[in-house]
């Protein structure tokens, strides 16, 4: 499974400029509104280095990282909702994405116009979630109108008419759909309105050079309306990100300690979408290849091993694990072996972060 990150904002807030910089994809940045009209999609290997350490120790003829999909999606603007700035399209493609980066601008800039005449960071966030707030409010009211007339007939439907009238209520009060509460028999009728204030948030508080690491006063009061709301922040730069984007691999570590970092702003709005999203990754590890997979924490052994291939999970037999700190301290598969490291598990093994796999089935 990979992991899909939408990239919203308002227009001239660097959202492109980030895109441009973390997939390399060519979305054109420029210093006006709609400047992306089709969503442009890059697809971005995720740095683990244990990835690269198990790879050292196995040399294998390949070695294949996870990705990240990030979607940018054009600048959105007041009346999104009702169709202004082709709205509409934009929306939906927020649909189909895991988790939201929403671009905020923290920076003074004369020569980037804001959309508004001014940089206003919480202004900023109140424009976009009031725009996906409506737009639910339409999807839920076109659900509910059909629900109500159908559980007058139908009294199984009345839990959801139920669920359906708390939850406009919810919207109708500006709070989103993620911080709404519901039974788990109401589960699989909530997410199916797929609605867009229900998927998780990352705040991308772009700064200046001069603001990092720590940011500025802007980007302070991204990260207070984030904490109040339950979402996450990560400071960034997207001229930054574009300049390290440029650089050769071995030069990036030095740039970015000249900075006062450790990682890459793409490192760390990684990290915070795997944590937002409860994903973990394991390997599998051979001559052919090693390779990193994600999952959702708490899957079992075959729902894992349905991600390589549903043959997998269908013909699941069992799987043999390795702890990686294994596999570093003894240095090869065999010898882990022979230390009577290696686990033969069931069904029920609910699979680690940082498992070295390997799957029997039969089909």
């Amino acid at each position: 499974m990979g992991l899909q990150l939408g990239i919203v904002g308002l227009p001239n807030v660097g959202k492109s400029t980030l895109f441009n910089a973390l997939s390399a994809a060519g979305a054109e940045a420029a210093n006006y509104p709609f400047c992306t009209i089709e969503p442009n999609v890059g697809v971005v290997p995720v740095p683990d280095p244990r990835l690269d350490q198990l790879a050292k120790l196995v040399n294998p003829a390949q070695i294949v990282p996870t990705t990240v999909d990030f979607v940018d999606i054009a600048g959105l603007v007041r009346g999104a909702s009702k169709g202004e700035g082709l709205g509409n399209q934009f929306l939906g493609n927020i649909r189909n994405t895991d988790a939201i980066v929403h671009v905020v601008r923290c920076f003074e800039d004369e020569n980037v116009v804001h959309v508004d005449g001014r940089v206003n960071p919480i202004s900023d966030i109140e424009v976009i979630d009031t725009e996906l707030l409506l737009k639910d409010m339409e999807t839920l009211e076109k659900r509910r109108s059909r629900i109500d007339k159908q559980a007058k007939a139908d009294k199984a439907l009345r839990p959801e008419a139920d669920m359906l009238a708390r939850l406009e209520s919810h919207l109708g009060h500006g709070k989103p759909a993620r911080s709404f509460e519901y039974s788990e028999p109401e589960a699989e009728a909530f997410k199916a309105l797929f609605l867009l204030t229900a998927k998780p948030v990352v705040y991308a508080a772009n700064v200046d050079e001069g603001s990092l690491p720590n940011g500025n006063a802007f980007s302070d009061l991204v990260k207070a309306h984030a904490e109040a709301e339950g979402s996450r922040v990560v400071v960034i730069s997207a001229a930054i990100e574009a300049e390290i984007a440029t650089l050769e691999e071995e030069e990036r570590a030095d740039f970015l300690d000249g900075l006062g970092l450790t990682e890459s702003g793409l490192d760390r709005l990684i990290h915070e979408g795997y944590t937002l999203l409860g994903l973990i990754t394991y390997f599998t590890a051979g001559p052919k290849e090693v390779r990193a997979w994600t999952i959702r924490k708490g899957m079992k052994a075959p729902q894992a091993a349905g991600v390589i291939h549903t043959d997998f999970e269908r013909g699941f037999i069992r799987a043999e694990v390795i702890k990686l700190a294994d596999y570093v301290t003894l240095g090869s598969e065999a010898a882990v072996k022979a230390k009577g490291k290696m686990a033969v598990e069931g069904k029920e093994y609910v699979v680690e972060d940082g498992d070295v796999m390997h799957f029997r089935f039969n089909v």
